[in-house]
């Protein structure tokens, strides 16, 4: 982003931007309405943009920028990057980033053995005892709490089952959630021993720096880890492995989107910088060139960009391309946050499947429900 913000500065020299960052945490459940007090552009999550309409708090893209612009950009969507921003009729950001659960693995690791890259969920476990008998790497799985709910997503959708899709009091049926929780349940104990504690990058800094990680099923894609030279070792990327090896969808959408915010002095130029960010020819050279992940299809369908990343994109987009988008209702974060602290509880310490599934459902009522956030 400091990359792209000078480039822009290039051709806008009365324009000053200045970045600043925050964890991978806080991106996942920091209050994007309290950021949006302090600063003019924010990077969002799309689960929040029901938030940001309730709210108020950031400018409707759609008022601001040229109709064509939002439609090319619908156009060059990575999946359902472009409409996970749009909400009750207006859209709140540009997805810049696009992202979901994929596979990593290290080709080297799992040639030693004459292993292969597995698709289908039974291949899964197979390959996670026969790497555990083996004493080598094992397989990894990012679940702190908000990862373990994201994998209990991905696992629901695969098997063709999306979240939240039967009715407004469940957040799946019983045998789809069972179903997933029992294979969390079975892959656990083959796992690497920190995987509860790892989010996807601790997993890819792991897998690229040592020996002791050789595949993960489900984690969100970062393309620098398949770059020539970013670690000490290349990591590969493939699509998500599926309940009967088939089409890889249900991964659960990931990316980020660039908003303005309402208390931006200068909204029309703040959403240009963002438009030019999203665009093609931004995205597939400068954004890409200084490391970030392209959220423009024409990014991921580009030979160079392919070239350098060791075909992350292509390798990956038809995971991206059927990915699973999950609620945007105003509330949701709530409910995000403290069922992955439920998963996770169960998946650490054991329990009743069917419970945790009933509190979920009670969570989910409670949060859609109740106004947790009070329109300005």
């Amino acid at each position: 982003m400091v990359a792209t913000a000078k480039s822009y500065q290039l051709a806008h020299p009365e324009i000053e931007i200045h970045w600043d960052k925050r964890s991978l945490q806080e991106f996942a459940d920091f209050p994007v309405e309290t950021l949006a007090e302090t600063y003019d552009l924010v990077m969002i999550d799309h689960p929040s943009v029901g938030t940001c309409e309730l709210q108020r708090c950031f400018v409707p893209l759609d008022e601001v920028l040229p109709t064509r612009t939002l439609e090319t950009l619908a156009r060059q969507s990575v999946g359902s990057s472009h409409p996970s921003y749009s909400y009750n009729g207006h859209h709140w950001a540009l997805a810049i980033d696009a992202a979901s659960h994929v596979s990593a693995y290290r080709p080297d690791l799992l040639s030693r053995s004459d292993f292969t890259v597995p698709r289908s969920w039974e291949q899964v476990v197979r390959l996670a005892r026969d790497l555990q008998r083996a004493g080598g790497a094992l397989m990894a799985v990012p679940l702190i709490p908000v990862d373990s709910l994201m994998c209990f997503y991905t696992l629901c959708a695969s098997a063709g089952e999306d979240p939240f899709s039967q009715d407004d009091q469940s957040v799946v049926s019983r045998e789809s959630g069972l179903r997933a929780l029992d294979l969390m349940r079975q892959v656990l104990p083959l796992l690497h021993p920190e995987s509860l504690n790892w989010n996807p990058i601790q997993v890819l800094d792991r897998m690229s720096s040592t020996d002791e990680v050789s595949y993960c099923p489900w984690l969100f894609g970062y393309s620098n880890y398949a770059r020539t030279g970013y670690a000490s070792f290349q990591c590969q990327f493939t699509n998500i492995p599926t309940l009967n090896g088939g089409l890889s969808k249900g991964a659960i959408l990931g990316g980020a989107g660039l908003a303005v915010t309402s208390k931006c002095e200068n909204p029309s130029v703040a959403a240009d910088y963002a438009s030019f960010v999203a665009s093609a020819e931004c995205q597939r050279s400068v954004y890409f060139e200084s490391g970030g992940q392209p959220g423009n299809i024409e990014a991921w369908r580009d030979p160079a960009v392919n070239r350098v990343s060791n075909n992350f994109f292509l390798n990956t987009l038809e995971t991206l391309t059927h990915s699973y988008l999950r609620p945007r209702y105003p509330g949701y974060i709530h409910f995000q946050t403290q069922a992955g602290l439920l998963v996770h509880k169960y998946l650490k310490t054991g329990g009743d499947a069917g419970h945790l599934l009933e509190e979920l459902d009670h969570l989910h009522r409670l949060t859609r429900n109740s106004a947790f956030i009070e329109r300005k």
